[in-house]
């Protein structure tokens, strides 16, 4: 009888946010639109419950454990307790996204096999201008850019086309991407990238603003056993006037903002079998350049003239039962706990001794 693999779900605690703490009137009245989804935010747990359950179901023994963004804790828990592989969903430290490398790396040092990106893949997307650089030099297309280091060093002239969008240069989820991103002047350019630079004390990324489909490429595997999934869109078709169709910070996590109810995931796309084919392809050679593991999502945006621009490559995304990856994954007839174990296996692989 073979041994039953046990698996460590090591998550951490998610800052709560002062909206999170206020009472608000989630009817549709106070609200101003009819919501599409669930205004009630799902509790962190319910969503490590649910990957725990599927986990289980996969013919794991599961061992949960918060690690309540102490390292001391993290540091016990691999020291005493007794697990085959890591499932690694801490996605930041100290409530700072770019130390989520970091764990990564503290696996690596205590040799403890893990699921998903390496540090240098996590490192790599993260900075968004390096990731560009890399993918332009791989000849896959990405908006035109430039990175702003400080306003002193801001360009006295740029070729950029308007409207630009301004994004941190480091941030992750979205965050600083808002419907005041998108600017379509100089003055309003130079007010923009000012605010990132303070508010967010790092680079600005400056870049050409796609207009058009948004598309989700989910690629699961290694090397090269990777594939792309069915391709998910972010219907933009119900976003008020006054809104970009963009995938704000807004639109990913406020749950009381027009914004978040009216991107609408439809997986699959209905696109051409040509544009299909060809942003698979862009997925899978952009996760190999950019080293992401076993799973990973490319957004991509289409333009009116059906052409494909990479927007980011993103290590490790969202994993929540009914998300994401999980969406595509359905669409592909793979179930949630096959998609997790499929996911664990990759890991455990890694973890063998080369004959």
């Amino acid at each position: 009888m073979a041994k039953q693999i046990t698996v460590a779900l090591l998550y951490n605690d998610i800052p709560t946010t002062e909206t999170s703490k206020t009472k608000i009137d989630l009817s549709p009245e106070a609200l101003g639109f009819r919501p599409y989804f669930d205004v009630e935010e799902t509790p962190a747990e319910q969503e490590y419950a649910s990957i725990e359950e599927a986990l289980v179901n996969a013919g794991y023994k599961v061992i949960s454990y918060n690690v309540k963004d102490r390292f001391e804790r993290l540091f016990n828990f691999i020291s005493r307790r007794k697990f085959d592989v890591v499932f690694n969903l801490i996605e930041f430290f100290h409530g700072r996204p770019e130390n989520e490398m970091m764990v990564a790396a503290f696996f690596d040092l205590v040799q403890v096999p893990y699921t998903g990106a390496p540090p240098l893949a996590l490192a790599t997307c993260q900075n968004k201008p390096l990731a560009k650089e890399l993918l332009r030099a791989h000849r896959l297309p990405t908006a035109k850019s430039f990175t702003v280091r400080s306003m002193d060093e801001f360009p006295k002239r740029h070729s950029l086309r308007y409207p630009v969008i301004v994004k941190p240069a480091c941030e992750d989820g979205s965050g600083g991407i808002e419907n005041a991103s998108i600017v379509s002047d100089l003055k309003s350019l130079k007010a923009r990238v000012a605010f990132v630079l303070d508010d967010f004390k790092m680079d600005a990324l400056v870049e050409e603003y796609i207009e058009g489909r948004e598309l989700n490429v989910a690629v699961v595997g290694n090397t090269n056993k990777r594939r792309a999934l069915p391709i998910s869109e972010i219907v933009f078709d119900t976003m008020p006037d006054n809104l970009y169709k963009i995938v704000s910070y807004q639109a990913k996590w406020d749950t009381h903002h027009a914004a978040y109810h009216t991107t609408i995931p439809n997986c699959p796309a209905d696109l051409p079998q040509k544009t299909v084919l060809l942003a698979q392809q862009y997925a899978l050679k952009a996760a190999e350049v950019l080293g992401t593991r076993d799973y990973a999502r490319v957004d991509m945006r289409l333009n009116k003239n059906g052409e494909l621009f990479i927007l980011e490559v993103n290590p490790n995304p969202n994993l929540s039962e009914g998300t994401g990856i999980a969406r595509s994954a359905e669409a592909a007839k793979i179930s949630f706990s096959n998609l997790l174990k499929e996911i664990t296996e990759s890991a455990l692989d890694r973890a063998q001794p080369n004959e």
